[in-house]
């Protein structure tokens, strides 16, 4: 039997995904499942030669899957403000065959890397820098929507938050004030891009490739923190949030809401 003629698993086949921020961790878990879905995946990130090996191992792990609707990749900088609307509409139109083959769903796990300085040395340069990629690139790639994205509630426009939002470790002021603003973005979006479904996945600790970062010999106790204030007494893995994002896409009642995926980490 085939997914089209599957009631439940059958409901993204043929869709066109864009997942922003694709190349790994959640955002390429998210790709991972959308395939497996039956879905037409669209990479983006800030990086080609990442793209491409992204693509590469999709391709490598789902031949038959992809064998008539390979992944397409476009690489778009959401770094720089002045050319970031231009960079957009490359990317829409691009993504979409120049509005030929209108996107379904987008997924967009796109972030940056962004120093935490102190409150005390805290300067407004920081403040601007930390909500181009979270909050203001979204806002305009909303803004252009309605020309490669029909505005119905089959189809779903997915951020992503965190848990910092609603229990910021110290020195995240920052990022919880940009966390709060996409999710006031986001109920914001499901208002005015109705019947379009708006949502935000918002995660706890992932264990993604970001942990690469952390010194081989203190990789164990690091997670083990994050597992003592979870009460699954776990760290998730890209592709238990990747869930989150699928199941966004199937259900189409749901709007201007948050789904939390966190360990349990709001009760401790």
């Amino acid at each position: 039997m085939s997914l089209q003629n599957l009631k439940y698993l059958g409901k993204l086949q043929g869709k066109r995904v864009l997942v922003l921020g694709g190349t790994s961790g959640i955002g390429f878990s998210i790709a991972e499942a959308a395939i497996e879905h039956g879905a037409q995946v669209v990479l983006s990130s800030s990086n080609q030669t990442k793209l491409d090996n992204a693509a590469a191992k999709l391709q490598s792990t789902y031949p038959d899957l992809l064998q008539r609707n390979p992944v397409t990749t476009r690489a778009c900088d959401l770094s720089n403000s002045e050319a970031l609307e231009q960079n957009l509409t490359e990317l829409l139109e691009a993504a979409t065959q120049s509005g030929k083959a209108k996107i379904n769903h987008i997924a967009w796990t796109a972030g940056d890397a962004l120093k935490l300085p102190s409150l005390d040395e805290l300067s407004l340069a920081d403040i601007n820098r930390g909500g181009l990629v979270r909050a203001v690139a979204p806002l305009l790639l909303a803004k252009l929507l309605p020309k490669y994205m029909d505005l119905s509630p089959e189809n779903s426009f997915t951020f992503t938050g965190g848990s910092n939002t609603q229990k910021p470790n110290p020195g995240w002021s920052l990022m919880a004030m940009w966390g709060g603003a996409v999710e006031g973005l986001m109920r914001g979006l499901a208002v005015d891009l109705k019947p379009l479904r708006v949502n935000i996945v918002s995660p706890g600790a992932v264990h993604t490739e970001i942990f690469g970062t952390v010194p081989a010999e203190m990789l164990d106790s690091v997670l083990d923190s994050f597992r003592q204030k979870s009460t699954t007494g776990t760290v998730a893995r890209p592709e238990d949030l990747a869930e989150a994002y699928i199941y966004i896409m199937k259900d189409q009642f749901v709007t201007g809401s948050i789904v939390e995926s966190n360990g349990g980490r709001l009760l401790v």
